[in-house]
């Protein structure tokens, strides 16, 4: 292997993309963005500017940019106006050693369907655009993560909307004589569409490169092979967007609270809303909202924009939130429910020609998914109410596949009984070795609930100071992740939660598989000592790197 400089200045020519030390290159980049977050935190500008320019020209942040765009983004088989994508070793080691930057060309504007019949559009930069997005974002995001505010979740490293929904709980449900009982639900008309230019840029002030981001954002887009310029706004779709968003709207909690300290804010991106204990509080502030928005060329939405009481609720995020008696639940949404069983009903429906293992490797996920992101609240009457819809589908489903076959012979076709549930729908199967076994569909019913614990404060993955609470704060999220004890678990336990390729948490929104450090078809074994818990990237990685190098 070449030796990969990870630093400016000279360096061989990258030869191998299977061989590059992904541990060091995070560890490099992540100690860098360190730095540019202190720097900010301390008010040393001077070494800001520097260190950010130092980012910029980083070979690491380049690979890792690289890696980010072609091989772990969903997005990475989409092509930009060029048509060009880059998806194989070779195609990365060439870009790479070729690097001269982005072009800042015009977005490819899809449109998006959404739930209400409506479509979003979504602007798609080339993948040498998003690729200097990334390296750009490593530069410019650690100096925000110093100063946004701390009731800012989305789109941020280290914060969900979960965290969010926590803030809610914590508003909504303190004693009753400083409970919070109205709330403003506030929505921004078109935000990615109109948010003026010059206000994000006036935010960005000397910024290294703040050229290559106006020169984004002018960029355009092209539809139906039609170019469109672009005066205002930002496209979704960019890698940079989210943070330009958040950099955009910078300011609004501390603004609503000079208003009124006592108001409450939680915002999740462009989606907001203000909490107060009487409704002419929200009737104030929501004219100075309106007033500050229209200094960024934004406006509230008067068909969208509410002041509710709590003892109607509210939906937000997807949770419904309500008083119940002067008691706070936060509920899944109904909305959304109805609309994630509707989704299921028609998965099933167009599997009415697929064997009983295809239906149920296709709903696990789907069903685990949903499980997953409203196990924190009070959910479960809903997850008892989407088995029975569930059971009710695959019903017709069967019945469908034997129209001529009673329900007794139905039953014993399709269902088990399975730590005494009768009803469990589960077929026998092989695994690589032969081996019989159960496969169930996922118990939705069964799924426990598991309190979120809210991220503190200002607390950033980029502060170094905080390293102890965001290893543990990660491991918390593997412990709910698979069941304490079971072989998964125990597998991630002896990693330390960690990826053992790049050394990066396993759980950091990359997607993971297991891997057998002896194939299966050389006798590897499904043991504790043979099995290890990687990234897909990673994965791939160690596949292709010759013999003596792989992982052990």
């Amino acid at each position: 292997m070449s030796y990969i400089s990870t630093t400016n200045g000279l360096r061989k020519p990258l030869e191998d993309w299977s061989q590059i030390n992904w541990r060091r290159i995070n560890k490099a980049v992540k100690n860098l963005r360190q730095r540019i977050f202190l720097a900010k935190r301390l008010g040393n500008f001077k070494k800001l500017r520097n260190l950010q320019k130092l980012m910029q020209r980083s070979y690491a942040n380049l690979l890792l940019s690289v890696r980010k765009i072609t091989q772990t983004n969903k997005g990475k088989a989409t092509a930009g106006i060029d048509k060009e994508i880059i998806n194989t070793p070779e195609q990365r080691v060439k870009l790479v050693n070729n690097w001269s930057g982005g072009n800042q060309d015009p977005t490819k504007r899809v449109m998006i369907p959404k739930a209400n019949g409506k479509f979003r559009p979504l602007g798609i930069p080339t993948v040498r655009d998003r690729i200097e997005q990334a390296i750009i974002v490593n530069s410019l995001e650690p100096e925000w993560e110093a100063v946004f505010e701390p009731n800012s979740y989305g789109f941020r490293c280290g914060r969900s909307c979960h965290d969010a929904i926590a803030q809610n709980w914590i508003r909504l449900n303190a004693s009753p004589n400083a409970r919070h009982t109205w709330v403003l639900e506030a929505d921004i008309k078109g935000f990615f569409d109109n948010i003026a230019h010059e206000s994000i840029l006036r935010q960005l002030g000397n910024f290294p490169r703040r050229n290559l981001i106006k020169g984004w954002l002018k960029a355009g887009f092209i539809f139906e092979g039609t170019y469109n310029p672009t005066e205002t706004g930002t496209p979704q779709g960019g890698v940079i967007s989210p943070l330009l968003a958040n950099i955009g709207l910078h300011g609004l909690e501390t603004f609503i609270k000079s208003t009124n300290p006592k108001l409450g804010v939680i915002r999740y991106a462009d989606d907001f809303i203000v909490t107060a204990r009487d409704k002419g509080s929200l009737e104030n502030v929501q004219i100075q909202i309106q007033q500050w928005l229209l200094e960024r060329g934004l406006n509230l939405s008067a068909e969208k924009t509410f002041i509710t009481s709590m003892a109607d609720g509210f939906d937000f995020l997807g949770f419904n939130h309500r008083h119940y008696n002067g008691k706070l639940l936060i509920k899944p949404s109904k909305k959304k429910v109805l609309g994630f069983c509707k989704r299921i009903g028609q998965e099933i429906k167009a599997m009415n020609g697929c064997e009983q293992e295809v239906v149920i490797k296709r709903l696990n996920p789907i069903l685990r998914g949903f499980a997953n992101y409203y196990k924190g609240v009070v959910s479960k009457e809903t997850f008892e109410y989407v088995k029975s819809r569930i059971w009710q589908y695959l019903w017709h489903w069967a019945k469908r596949r034997h129209p001529n076959k009673n329900t007794k012979w139905v039953r014993k076709r399709y269902f088990k009984t399975i730590n005494g549930n009768k009803w469990t729908f589960a077929t026998s199967t092989s695994d690589r070795r032969g081996q019989q076994k159960d496969l169930i569909l996922y118990p939705i019913a069964y799924t426990p609930i598991e309190r979120h614990i809210k991220v503190k404060g200002e607390a950033s993955p980029d502060d170094p100071s905080l390293k102890e609470y965001w290893e543990k704060r990660h491991q918390k999220l593997g412990y709910s992740y698979w069941e304490r004890n079971s072989r998964n678990y125990k597998i991630a336990q002896n990693q330390n939660w960690k990826c053992p390729n790049c050394g990066e948490p396993l759980f950091n929104g990359k997607e993971i598989e297991t891997h057998h450090i002896v194939p299966v078809a050389q006798g590897g074994l499904d043991d504790l000592e043979n099995l290890r818990h990687l990234h897909k990237a990673c994965h791939k990685q160690v596949h292709t790197k010759p013999k003596s190098t792989r992982l052990k």
